[in-house]
């Protein structure tokens, strides 16, 4: 099972991501493009031109994972390379990512601190 730390950071290569591309030459783009280092065990989320693939490269323990996942009908909101050449995001927005939803129009509810006593 994976599991991913509270210090997990999420990068999402903006732009377009050739999928042919295994681990290790999305390691390279996380060294060269992303100016991340690939082994800190942090998700780094690489997405097709159709934006209906993406690949996420982690390091676990001793080895790298390579999880892929594609649509079928719908496509991913993926951020312009022309903007950024990478984003920040919490593993919550890659999940939203992930199910399909734009993280730039999705918010969280704002956390409220109530006391019951």
């Amino acid at each position: 099972m994976i599991s991913f730390g509270a210090n997990t950071k999420v990068y999402l290569a903006a732009g377009v991501t050739d999928m042919r591309k295994s681990i290790d030459g999305l390691m390279v783009l996380a060294q060269d493009v992303l100016e991340q280092d690939p082994f800190s065990s942090h998700l780094f989320v690489f997405c097709n031109r159709l934006r209906d693939k993406i690949k996420i490269l982690y390091w676990h323990n001793n080895g790298f994972w390579l999880l892929y996942r594609r649509l079928e009908k719908q496509r991913f909101w993926w951020p312009s390379a022309r903007d950024y050449s990478a984003i920040e995001v919490s593993t919550r927005e890659l999940s939203w990512l992930l199910e399909g939803l734009d993280i730039t129009r999705v918010s969280a509810h704002k956390s409220a601190k109530y006391s019951l006593f």
